[in-house]
């Protein structure tokens, strides 16, 4: 008689372990579900960047018109990007009261991949 209730104590405690994976499985991918839902809704980039910055990196990143670095070739790190476009840096135009932050982050993600 034990033993038939061990057993069923058993399947008890595993279904509810189960049952309760289960739920945190469907949390999971829901807050997932949400973040890739604001994540669709964050800034274009490469579309930032082609209207504020194009007229000086060019569409490539490599005009380098006023002094502008080549972005193909730059090895800055984004947080130091970021910095960068949000204060200005020498005759770059400080971005930091015409941008959102999001918009700040999108494009020096997208300068980023410019490099080659």
């Amino acid at each position: 008689m034990k033993k038939i209730y061990f057993f069923f104590l058993l399947i008890s405690v595993t279904g509810m372990i189960a049952c309760e994976s289960d739920a945190d499985t469907i949390a999971r991918r829901t807050a997932e579900a949400q973040k890739a839902g604001q994540n669709a809704s964050a800034p274009d980039g490469m579309a930032v960047f082609r209207q504020n910055c194009v007229v000086c990196h060019g569409a490539d990143g490599r005009l380098g018109l006023n002094g502008a670095k080549d972005l193909t070739v730059s090895v800055v790190p984004l947080q130091e990007r970021i910095e960068i476009i949000t204060h200005g840096k020498n005759l770059m135009t400080p971005f930091g009261t015409i941008l959102s932050p999001a918009e700040i982050a999108a494009v020096a993600a997208y300068t980023v991949s410019l490099k080659k």
